[in-house]
């Protein structure tokens, strides 16, 4: 079947245009899936976002073709980038550790499952920061400019759907590696709440705070994996506003803000009263300044017990990092570890109660731009968050001079990512407006 998107470049669109043009006979996936490959094999010499690519992602998207309409997944066709720390059958799972090179799980993870089951093509696994945590840094560079991070641990993830390489990719969030590669890269990033998605056949490093997320260029996009990954039942049956409860927070360490954070979430603030919206400059209770000390205790001490079978099988060929959390050198006490566990109980009571007066909360999303280097990136602006268990959405926030990419964190309720979806889908066009078609004539 011919393409009937003329001489556009398929690898600008986004995944709901893809499947839209799939679904009307005017693209087939074998084409989307070449043009990835085709833009791949020309850029990650330079951008290093994969460690592995699938050697029968065409004959996968020639299976789909031949499928009737109504035998196609929600995610049909669709080639799909998996962060190397999730298992895969036809692909390493190499969780960029010495220790793991070449290594073959015997089952896939379950969101890998789940996307295959849809009719997504995997298309290859994703550098990052090794194990998703420590130790050895992603190789990845940030498309914007090679010289600076693209933010980890979901590296590799994040700069394969920033520079058009995919539509979709999974990542995984522990501090803020989710929501802070998806603001240095200029892409929307979702970290669902905690625990709302199946973690089977991921590496964990701690267990209150490990999430699945995933990026895409659009709302739209990370609302399709939502669906399919079902998050889209409500919290309850209210309806959101027209106008829109917004509180706005530089949150408890604003004195680390950069300047052009700080902007980012100035023109937010004036671009969402502009529209209509109810805005609302919002401090958070006194106890949150401790919420990112006590997701330290809780982090290191969680990883000292997800690290210590290979710090004692495999001595000093483990990076140092992971022998520094199973040896416990920051010197917290079980005492320490009780009292971060009851904060964290208690900041999830406290924000559930705050959230009855908004229906979004914006935060900023990173320090300010990418750093020069390949570290990850402070997770100071995130790591609250995710020890909230709350969902977050980063949303790339132009300044109002061309620059390096910066977003912000929309913020909702536990339980309540449907409602953050639906809120990011009405803020989108008003904090990062965009040209209704993202796909040009070449």
């Amino acid at each position: 079947m011919m393409d009937g998107v003329g001489h556009c470049d398929l690898t600008r669109l986004t995944a709901a245009e893809a499947l839209r043009l799939m679904a009307d006979g005017r693209l087939t996936a074998h084409a989307l899936v070449s043009a990835s490959l085709e833009r791949i094999h020309r850029r990650d010499g330079d951008v290093r976002a994969w460690l592995a690519l699938s050697e029968t992602a065409l004959e996968q998207a020639e299976r789909c073709d031949a499928l009737p309409v109504g035998q196609r997944g929600r995610l049909h066709g669709l080639p799909i980038a998996i962060k190397d720390v999730f298992d895969t059958v036809d692909l390493p799972t190499t969780h960029n550790s010495p220790l793991y090179q070449g290594f073959r799980p015997a089952a896939d993870a379950a969101v890998v499952g789940l996307l295959l089951s849809e009719g997504a093509i995997i298309l290859g696994k994703t550098d990052t920061t090794e194990f998703a945590a420590a130790g050895r840094d992603a190789a990845t560079g940030n498309p914007h400019d090679l010289s600076r991070t693209p933010g980890g641990s979901s590296a590799g993830s994040a700069a394969a759907v920033a520079d058009f390489h995919v539509p979709l990719a999974l990542a995984t969030q522990t501090g803020g590696s989710t929501i802070r590669p998806a603001s240095f890269c200029g892409i929307v990033g979702f970290k669902p709440s905690f625990g709302r998605v199946s973690r089977e056949g991921a590496k964990i490093y701690a267990q209150s705070f490990d999430t699945v997320g995933w990026y895409g260029r659009s709302v739209e996009d990370v609302g399709l994996l939502a669906a399919v990954l079902g998050l889209d039942e409500p919290r309850d049956d209210r309806p959101l506003p027209a106008q829109l409860r917004v509180g706005v927070t530089s949150g408890p360490y604003a004195d680390r803000l950069a300047p052009e954070s700080r902007l980012a979430l100035e023109l937010s603030k004036a671009r969402l009263e502009n529209a209509g919206h109810k805005v609302e400059v919002l401090e958070l209770p006194l106890e949150f300044s401790e919420l990112d000390r006590h997701h330290r205790v809780i982090l290191h001490r969680e990883g000292q017990a997800a690290f210590r079978n290979l710090a004692r099988r495999h001595g000093s060929l483990l990076h140092d990092d992971f022998h520094h959390r199973v040896e416990n050198r920051d010197g917290s006490t079980l005492s320490d570890l009780a009292r971060a566990y009851d904060a964290m109980a208690l900041g999830r009571i406290s924000f559930d109660h705050l959230m009855q007066d908004f229906d979004v909360v914006i935060a900023p999303s990173a320090p300010g731009f990418a750093p020069v280097g390949r570290r990850p990136g402070d997770p100071v602006f995130n790591a609250s968050w995710t020890l909230l268990g709350v969902p977050c959405l980063n949303l790339p926030t132009p300044l109002d001079a061309p620059s390096l990419p910066i977003g912000v964190t929309l913020i909702a309720a536990r339980f309540d990512d449907r409602s953050l979806l639906e809120s990011a889908r009405i803020l989108e066009a008003v904090l990062n407006p965009q040209e209704s078609s993202r796909y040009r004539n070449a």
